[in-house]
């Protein structure tokens, strides 16, 4: 078993390697974190709540030596509406197309059913090597580490594949993230840069700007609004008529629910809950675009869009 715990260094004069590292993993193993700690910036949204990544965020990494682009994939899970099934297929399509899968395993819950079906699923894809990541280390004490990082290896085992590094990390307390990208960088193939330096993402502005909306509806809703939640955003223009020094975006957004009864929820007493929405979503668009920004939200329903291949379409799905 290769667990790694120290840092580790480029030899010098080596050849620059440019390619794609994709995390896999059940929902809220942690994915999402660690690919924003890689990249050093907010790519990807996060949330408590399990499958909040609907999209593949590509985040990149620029390294002296390399450029690592990370994909993120929503959460393998057992899908229950065409949602669900049309974010599994994104997943095995990426697997598919990377030069090396990051399983996200978290150090604080034991392996369970949900791991071993993606871990199965793994076994499968011969060529592509496989780290195992060790998430939230930060929530453990290092028994309790040893013990996960002794089942992982077993879990491979049993499977019959020999995964290319095990590695315990800690996104939030910064632990060990950049031994992960150390690791992970000799695993790609030699090449040029595929992105300009100082890009982060691939993502569409659009699209970035109504999942850090979809980000903020979900804080705080009831248990079974997550999945139901889907942004639209219609427009993004510049407001006529301001002076160069002083400029305003108007962002023009839709939030869909699937039920009338839902509305309440997102809107909350007296609109409080939207307008809370709107605050925290337009500190953070401004952060993202570095412009000051006018947010028009509005609250629609799109009837059991989930389930719906029209609806699902319409909203990017």
């Amino acid at each position: 078993m290769s667990v790694r715990n120290q840092s580790s260094e480029q030899p010098a004069g080596t050849l620059h390697r440019a390619g794609f590292a994709c995390f896999v993993g059940r929902p809220n193993a942690g994915k999402s974190t660690l690919t924003n700690a890689l990249v050093g910036k907010k790519v990807a949204i996060t949330s408590n709540r399990p499958q909040t990544t609907r999209h593949t965020v590509r985040g990149i990494v620029h390294r002296p030596d390399a450029q690592l682009i990370l994909v993120d994939t929503p959460g393998l899970h057992k899908p229950r509406t065409l949602l669900g099934e049309r974010l599994n297929d994104v997943v095995r399509t990426t697997w598919a197309e990377v030069d090396v899968i990051g399983f996200c395993l978290p150090a604080n819950e034991k392996l369970g059913p949900g791991d071993r079906f993606i871990a199965k699923e793994l076994a499968g894809i011969k060529k592509t090597p496989k780290v195992a990541v060790v998430t939230k280390t930060d929530l453990v004490d290092s028994k309790v580490l040893a013990e996960q990082l002794i089942a992982i290896d077993q879990l491979g085992k049993e499977l019959g594949f020999e995964w290319a590094e095990i590695i315990p990390v800690s996104a939030v307390g910064d632990r060990q993230v950049d031994l992960l990208a150390d690791l992970l960088v000799p695993m790609l193939p030699e090449g040029p840069a595929l992105y300009p330096e100082g890009d982060l993402t691939d993502e569409p502005e659009q699209v970035m700007v109504a999942e850090l909306i979809r980000e903020a509806a979900l804080e705080g809703v009831r248990d079974e609004l997550p999945h139901s939640i889907a942004v639209v955003v219609e427009e993004m223009l510049p407001r006529e008529d301001r002076p160069a020094d002083r400029p305003l975006l108007d962002i023009h957004a839709n939030i869909y629910i699937e039920r009338t009864s839902q509305k309440g929820i997102i809107i909350g007493p007296k609109g409080r809950r939207l307008k809370d929405v709107g605050i925290k979503s337009r500190q953070q668009i401004e952060a993202l675009l570095g412009t000051p920004v006018f947010l028009d939200l509005h609250v629609k329903v799109a009837k059991d869009w989930q389930r719906d291949p029209k609806q699902l379409r319409k909203l990017g799905f």
